[in-house]
């Protein structure tokens, strides 16, 4: 399977994703891949500007090519910049949960899948009558694909999570495709 366009291109992955127990922590251990790396503080995402907001972009890069760990902190910075509360905030703890669940397929967690999914699916479902909504896209992406996924994540959790074992090479069905 080919994959997905880069939509912040100069930034380069990450050598690894990060799995709990199978690569060094990114940040806390030396041989992390960001460790001593200061981030940029992420600016606030803004309807008028989002596709010139290189963290949000770098953000979805991340999730569409495996590095859900990464993709949820770039998210989780950018939530902060939102004040965590109001209809850009659940949009983006809405992506959190939905790169949550992607590490726990890596850990082998199917419950860990289940309840990061749902989450995802209830904060983009409470969304949906926002002014941020326009034409069915939100950011960008399409709501109605981004409440699909989480859905489609909770039915196949268990098979996403595999026999319970840890496993860097397990991959979300979803991919965020910007419109």
């Amino acid at each position: 399977m080919p994959k997905p366009s880069r939509y912040c291109p100069d930034r380069p992955l990450p050598p690894y994703s990060y799995v709990t127990g199978l690569s060094p922590h990114p940040t806390s251990d030396p041989r992390g891949h960001s460790f001593g790396h200061a981030e940029l503080p992420a600016q606030a995402l803004d309807h008028s500007s989002w596709q010139t907001n290189a963290h949000y972009l770098y953000a979805i890069d991340l999730f569409n090519h495996g590095f859900y760990w990464e993709a949820h902190e770039a998210w989780e910075s950018l939530w902060h910049a939102a004040g965590r509360t109001g209809a850009t905030a659940d949009f983006l703890k809405g992506l959190i949960k939905l790169a949550a669940a992607g590490v726990k397929a890596r850990e082998g967690r199917a419950a860990g899948v289940r309840q990061h999914a749902q989450r995802a699916a209830e904060l983009f479902g409470g969304i949906a009558h926002s002014a941020l909504v326009v034409e069915g896209r939100i950011f960008g992406l399409g709501l109605a694909d981004l409440i699909k996924g989480p859905a489609e994540l909770t039915a196949s959790a268990e098979q996403l999570a595999a026999d319970g074992s840890t496993d860097s090479r397990r991959a979300l069905p979803v991919d965020l495709r910007l419109q």
